[in-house]
């Protein structure tokens, strides 16, 4: 059982081998340990299924019949979703020769087992490798920071809000909280995923390398950004926010070549005086995140809206 009560499922083996005796003989060794196994024949099929099975480890055969072992490891360690805890094992019914498993290794994979196959040795590596992954991932689970972007998650800025407030608070100082996300101009019925991947990339790169040391910079959701500025009234938010806006408004997203000029909407809440305010810097993040909402259902693209008063027009 898990903390919160719920039974734990079991770790999902994703195995890709084209012979069955060989398949079926590792699944008669995993299944009664308590692994579940999903199998795949060829390497595409396996790249195919990596992201919607997200298995907890891969065994792939060394010789598959579209693809060697080695290269169906080197596109998973080269894809950037694909998490870097998982463990890629690679099977053969021979023992492999040494450039053989340097290469693998180089590629990528974490063991290589052949046949006969020592179902102990076995089970007691995949144990160890399935507690170190467990534990990665819970550290990701409670992580303070969004895996794609390397800015805060939610979880974080409201840490950071809390700490940005309580500084406010006893310096009697400023402080501006900015959500935002990007909008691709197009004509076409809908912005697809290709381009808005690209868009959040590109823009979490520039605030990134934009952002003040002393802001805290965070992810909100799929596209939406926020900023908590400490030692900033209204007009440097809304500065801080047509800056950001000019540094958009040169970016394109080229997907299959078309070029689409990207805009920003934003929303924003500003205090004076963090000290005389009854809205502490989380508040301020959720009325952001709401006065957002308000500039992504306005007509125009490029105004930002402050929670307390009418949107206004960036200034570029």
């Amino acid at each position: 059982m898990t903390e919160d009560g719920l039974t734990p499922r079991p770790p999902l083996i994703l195995l890709a081998n084209e012979h069955e005796w060989a398949a079926r003989s590792l699944e008669t060794i995993l299944g009664p340990h308590g692994f579940a196994v999903l199998r795949a024949y060829t390497g595409r099929q396996l790249l195919g299924l990596v992201r919607s099975a997200q298995p907890d480890l891969i065994m792939v055969d060394v010789r598959l019949p579209d693809m060697r072992g080695v290269d169906v490891c080197r596109a998973l360690r080269d894809d950037p979703h694909f998490p870097e805890e998982t463990p890629i094992i690679f099977t053969s019914s021979g023992t492999p020769e040494r450039h053989e498993r340097l290469e693998a290794f180089k590629a990528g994979a974490w063991e290589i087992v052949s046949q006969p196959l020592d179902a102990e040795v076995l089970l007691l590596k995949l144990d160890a490798y399935m507690r170190g992954k467990r534990a990665v991932d819970r550290l990701r689970d409670e992580s303070l920071l969004d895996q794609a972007t390397g800015l805060y998650n939610m979880q974080g800025m409201v840490r950071r809000a809390r700490e940005m407030s309580a500084d406010a608070q006893r310096l009697h100082a400023p402080i501006s909280c900015v959500a935002f996300t990007p909008v691709a101009t197009t004509d076409s019925e809908m912005t697809s995923p290709a381009i808005t991947e690209i868009m959040v990339e590109r823009l979490g790169a520039i605030v990134r390398r934009t952002g003040r040391a002393s802001d805290a910079i965070g992810r909100l959701g799929p596209t939406e950004f926020a900023i908590i500025a400490p030692a900033t009234e209204e007009p440097g938010a809304i500065r801080m926010m047509e800056r950001l806006e000019s540094q958009l408004s040169d970016m394109l997203t080229q997907p299959d070549g078309i070029a689409q000029r990207v805009e920003l909407r934003a929303g924003y809440c500003s205090v004076a005086d963090g000290a005389k305010s009854a809205v502490d810097a989380v508040e301020m993040l959720l009325r952001a995140n709401s006065a957002l909402r308000d500039a992504r259902s306005a007509q125009r693209s490029d105004e930002l809206r402050s929670y307390d008063s009418s949107p206004l027009r960036f200034a570029l």
